[in-house]
C-alpha cells in the first residue's frame, strides 16, 4: 500500500507540474521528440500529461522494470526490422 501511495503522489505531482508548464515548454519539447503523426501541437493536452505522469511515476517507483521493458521492446523492434528486411529481400529476388 505504501508503494501505491508513493506512486499516486508522484503521479499527481508530475501531472500538476506538466500541466502548469505545458505552454512554456512541455508541449514544444514533446513535439521535438515525436514523429509528425504523433505531434501534439498543443492538442490532446490531458492525454499527454496523463501518459507522461504514468511513465514518470512508474519510472520513479520501479526503474528496473521500466528499463527491462524498454530493452525488451527494443529487441522486439530490432527483430521485426531485421525480419522485414529479410522478407523484402526474398520478395525482390
Amino acid at each position: 500500500m505504501t508503494i501505491f501511495l508513493i506512486w499516486v503522489v508522484a503521479f499527481v505531482l508530475i501531472a500538476y507540474f506538466a500541466n502548469k508548464r505545458w505552454e512554456s515548454g512541455v508541449s514544444q519539447g514533446l513535439d521535438k521528440m515525436l514523429p509528425s503523426v504523433l505531434k501534439s501541437h498543443g492538442d490532446n493536452r490531458y492525454m499527454w500529461i496523463a501518459a507522461i505522469a504514468v511513465l514518470g511515476a512508474t519510472t520513479l517507483i520501479r526503474p528496473v522494470d521500466v528499463l527491462l521493458v524498454a530493452i525488451l521492446l527494443a529487441l522486439i523492434g530490432l527483430a521485426v526490422f531485421k525480419l522485414a528486411n529479410w522478407a523484402s529481400n526474398k520478395v525482390t529476388h
